[in-house]
């Protein structure tokens, strides 16, 4: 199984599921997000809103490629560029991190490490670019796929509870904590970033 994580940019957008290019809950403010889905243009804000973040900031996103089958995706921003985030009970966003947005993996291909890897994936990326941390609201109430991940999955993957609510916590998870990875971690994020040819399987991290 080749395993790819690719940047997110405007000419692979369309490999994010159809609801999901369409979808910008967090991408604007509550008010301006309903009137982009009243007037039928919530995909062009979601281009508007990656083209601005790849102009400004860079990279905000991957996307999972398994043996060149798209099967999932992650999208992340410094805060400022989050407008939705405020309209959580637990919000700000500390000041020294970057929100993890939403995540998703393809039914079939959920169980075999690819949350991890993707986050994994995030955290060196941000490590590199000088940020210290990665922080996230969850949905301690999760029940189906939906734009806010749930909690047990930001837990499960190494992020803790910095603000509790029993709705929508805020969660952390320090970069610092990668550089104890092991080292054959840290060479399975190398081939999986650096890829530019189909790499063999890696195994389950």
């Amino acid at each position: 199984m080749g395993r790819r994580l690719v940047p997110l940019t405007l000419d692979n957008l369309p490999d994010l599921p159809k609801r999901c290019r369409s979808c910008v809950f967090w991408e604007l403010d509550p008010v301006s997000g309903e009137a982009a889905v009243k007037a039928g243009r919530p995909d062009l804000e979601k281009e508007a809103w990656i083209s601005a973040v790849l102009l400004e900031w860079g990279s905000c996103g991957r996307v999972v490629y398994v043996d060149e089958v798209p099967v999932g995706f992650v999208l992340y921003a410094p805060p400022a560029y989050v407008p939705r985030s405020m309209a959580f009970p637990t919000s700000p966003v500390s000041a020294d991190a970057v929100q993890l947005m939403t995540a998703w993996i393809m039914p079939g291909y959920q169980g075999q490490g690819l949350g991890r890897v993707m986050v994994q994936t995030v955290a060196k990326d941000l490590l590199r670019r000088g940020f210290r941390a990665i922080e996230a609201f969850g949905d301690a109430r999760w029940k189906e796929p939906a734009c806010v991940l749930p909690a047990d999955h930001l837990l499960a993957v190494g992020f803790k509870t910095v603000r509790p609510h029993p709705a929508h916590p805020r969660l952390r998870l320090e970069l610092r904590t990668t550089l104890s990875w092991k080292e054959d971690v840290e060479m399975a994020l190398d081939r999986l970033l650096g890829a530019v040819q189909k790499e063999p399987a890696l195994r389950p991290l």
